[in-house]
């Protein structure tokens, strides 16, 4: 089985050299409160996509993360590349401001079987410039608020399995570890941790092994009902991850995590 790496780098300032192939990387910002952090994520980002009302967020939120300039000029540095969804949430006066810099505004409401965000991955999976099999996608304000939005959020991970999503909060990021793989997860003590787990999504995991924490699992059973690894602690710099379902990865951000 194939081994797949994984590393929050994209929590530090700048990426590391010699730090494995280069990745094409694309933010999404959702319509809820955005992570403190979204300035440092958004300089990493070849594509920023807004979904629906994630433009108002950018707009009025982003602003206050820099309180010694003026609010118009990062608005205006801050432009999205792309507003997409069912433009049922994006105010009219912030939709006319960034189309008017340029950005490219997708009315996607004749599809009301997927939610936004699932539509701004699709975008980003199908445009040529971007290498899929290096791609991955970080989601700020993914999780928070309504609890049907954050479940929502997380069935795009399962849907879209084979590309590698992110989805962030200011506390804690959420990533899925397909059973297709092994997973080492190379963890940046820096900016994330030590708090961690697995949850197992889908179906129960019959058997699940780690390497990597305070209370590592061999050849696990985990269900909802049951034992599911919440709580846990990461020892060290690296955690394997072996099981025969898929599993949700989720670790702490640190509070001292630079903005940008």
């Amino acid at each position: 089985m194939d081994l797949m790496i994984h590393s929050s780098r994209f929590l530090l300032p700048y990426f590391p050299a010699n730090n494995g192939p280069s990745q094409s990387c694309a933010l999404v910002v959702l319509n809820q409160p955005i992570p403190r952090f979204t300035p440092l994520l958004w300089n990493h980002a070849r594509l920023r996509v807004c979904a629906d009302g994630g433009a108002n967020r950018l707009y009025d939120e982003l602003p206050q993360l820099f309180p010694d300039e003026q609010a118009s000029a990062i608005r205006k540095g801050y432009m999205p590349d792309v507003i997409k969804g069912d433009m049922d949430s994006v105010r009219a006066e912030v939709l006319e401001f960034y189309t008017n810099l340029g950005t490219n505004a997708i009315d996607a409401s004749h599809d009301q079987d997927t939610t936004d965000l699932h539509k701004c991955v699709a975008y980003i999976r199908d445009l040529p410039y971007l290498e899929n099999h290096n791609l991955y996608i970080l989601v700020a304000g993914a999780l928070g608020g309504r609890f049907d939005h954050e479940v929502g959020n997380i069935n795009v991970l399962c849907f879209f399995s084979t590309t590698r999503i992110i989805l962030l909060s200011d506390d804690c990021l959420i990533q899925l570890l397909p059973s297709s793989h092994h997973h080492e997860i190379h963890i940046q003590s820096s900016v994330e941790g030590p708090h961690c787990g697995l949850i197992p999504i889908g179906v129960p995991s019959r058997s699940t092994t780690t390497t990597g924490l305070r209370w590592d699992l061999t050849e696990t059973e985990m269900r909802f009902g049951g034992l599911i690894s919440t709580s846990n602690i990461v020892k060290g710099e690296r955690v394997t991850v072996k099981s025969d379902s898929d599993l949700l990865w989720t670790i702490s951000i640190k509070k001292a995590l630079l903005m940008r």
